[in-house]
């Protein structure tokens, strides 16, 4: 249990009831704090500030220091405590701030579920990353989560796909003139499909007649490009649901519609009464020629989805989807399940600088910026850094050459240099971790205290990050961890000093926390830093 989790505990138990408990930004002060005596005030008719000193008088506990200040109650954690919260911490080792997941049903998390038309683009890498990161938090602090990508392959997106490599083929193939629709999909890798379709069927699959056969094996190929991306980001899917495969599910789910009162008909077209539950207008489900819609598709998939008994579905979408929201969860409602269940986190736009101006297009893509490209200009580590350093809310806009550099001004550098300073120190000192594992913690000094602490709430910030789905506050809590350290170690003397074994061990419990939440980013903490 975390400091906070026992502290809460506590003072619950005295107090009778749940409390909120803060962390003052000034630790000199305190580690953490509540504002209860504000609440009480009306109910007790005093003031705040009387309540507060009241109820101090009532703990008594060697694991911290209580104090009222200012209508607040303050609580400073001893040198004992902290000591055994960083052996706690020490003996977990990699499993430090985990909990056994209890319910293996917790979370259904879709994300990424591009089209399978063209190589993963600098659109979805945002969502790409956040989902995996979401996911890797949610299952280390005990939250059960089953991910998955939905790929649309069903409708005139997959077509255009075999029309596209089809007309490439004859044009950069056989030499013909050949003419485009206006929209089709170009760049690298259709040249590149076409190439490959052509060896494997012979030019006869460039026949118009067989698009469906050449946009099927298109479609796969390119799914075995963004497959690849991901594992390149060090991104796993736990299923990939095919589109296509449930339309046979599309008459059943129509009656289950039908049960609500809210689809009816017009002109032979199927409508659901979507503006009956906040959409701007109703949708069409089924046209008048009985083609189904991308909506009915979306329908049938969260009918599968929801019918799974998880707890809470998210899905990670674009921000340009947001107008979609009103009209599936109108349909999930009208499915007789429960909408307020379905979350949807919305990616606000990346856009990418080199050499502080627009980064180039791929001609691979030929309309875009690839994950590839910019997986081959930083790597996966940077990448995956910066894509969730700043809130999905806000847009994001980085210079890859920043990601670069090999100085403090890169924040992936920064934290890593603390945690492969950390294993330098220890080199020196001819010592390793468990040399120091059973030294006492209990009097450092303040600063000790305090840097101490601020690794020690690794577990309480990957909590408020999963909870309040702000992932960003990871990378922030690192800067500002391994900030703390670089300050702390630059203004003691460690390796020789007589109380080197107890510093080293304080040390430890910073790598340990830097370790853990960069492998929770999808990041391998470095040992070693390289030239």
């Amino acid at each position: 249990m975390s400091a906070k989790d026992t502290l809460k505990n506590e003072i619950s138990t005295i107090l009778g009831r749940e409390v909120v408990v803060e962390k003052p930004k000034d630790k000199s002060l305190a580690h953490y704090a509540t504002p209860i005596a504000f609440s009480l005030a009306k109910e007790l008719k005093k003031s705040p500030i009387a309540i507060a000193n009241e109820i101090s008088q009532k703990f008594n506990s060697p694991n911290y220091e209580v104090s009222a200040v200012n209508g607040y109650i303050n609580f400073k954690l001893s040198g004992e405590f902290l000591n055994s919260l960083a052996n706690e911490a020490l003996k977990s080792g990699d499993k430090f701030g985990s909990k056994e997941i209890k319910n293996p049903k917790n979370i259904f998390l879709e994300y990424i579920s591009a089209n399978p038309t063209g190589p993963l683009h600098i659109g979805h890498v945002r969502g790409a990353v956040y989902g995996d990161t979401l996911a890797r938090v949610a299952r280390h602090i005990g939250v059960g989560v089953h991910t998955e990508y939905y790929i649309n392959d069903a409708g005139n997106q997959i077509d255009l796909l075999g029309i596209s490599i089809s007309l490439r083929a004859r044009e950069i193939l056989s030499n013909e003139i050949v003419e485009y629709p206006e929209k089709y999909y170009r760049g690298e890798y259709i040249d590149e499909l076409a190439k490959e379709a052509y060896d494997k069927f012979g030019k006869d699959i460039f026949d118009p007649n067989r698009n469906l056969e050449l946009a099927e094996f298109g479609k796969d190929k390119v799914l075995d490009i963004i497959k690849k991306d991901l594992a390149d980001a060090g991104i796993t899917i736990d299923n990939w649901a095919s589109e296509k495969s449930y339309y046979g599910e599309l008459d059943s789910t129509l009656k289950r519609l039908e049960k609500s009162g809210e689809i009816y008909k017009k002109d032979d077209t199927t409508y659901i009464a979507s503006t009956k539950l906040g959409d701007d207008s109703d949708r069409v489900v089924v046209r008048s020629d009985g083609r189904p819609t991308y909506l009915a598709g979306d329908i049938i998939y969260h009918n599968v989805k929801f019918a799974s008994g998880y707890d809470n579905y998210i899905n990670i979408w674009g921000a340009d989807h947001h107008g979609y929201i009103p009209r599936l969860k109108a349909a999930i409602n009208f499915l007789g399940y429960d909408e307020s269940k379905l979350e949807v986190i919305l990616m606000q736009m990346v856009s990418l600088l080199k050499d502080g101006k627009p980064f180039k297009m791929s001609k691979r893509a030929g309309t875009s910026v690839l994950m590839s490209d910019i997986l081959s200009e930083i790597g996966s580590d940077a990448l995956r850094f910066i894509f969730i350093s700043k809130a999905n809310t806000s847009s994001l806009e980085f210079d890859i050459d920043e990601l670069k550099k090999q100085d403090s001004s890169n924040p992936v550098f920064y934290i890593n240099y603390a945690h492969a300073r950390i294993n330098q120190i220890f080199t020196k000192a001819a010592k390793s971790p468990a040399d120091v594992a059973n030294v006492s913690l209990a009097n450092l000094s303040d600063e000790g205290k305090n840097l101490l602490f601020e690794a020690l709430i690794m577990p309480e910030i990957l909590e408020d990050a999963l909870n309040q789905r702000s992932l960003h506050k990871i990378p922030d809590y690192l800067k500002s961890l391994s900030a703390s350290f670089h300050k702390f170690y630059n203004e003691n003397r460690v390796v020789g000093s007589q109380n080197e074994d107890e510093l080293l061990k304080l040390f430890s419990v910073v790598a340990l926390s830097i370790k853990v939440a960069l492998n929770l980013m999808g990041i391998k903490a470095k040992d070693v830093m390289e030239n």
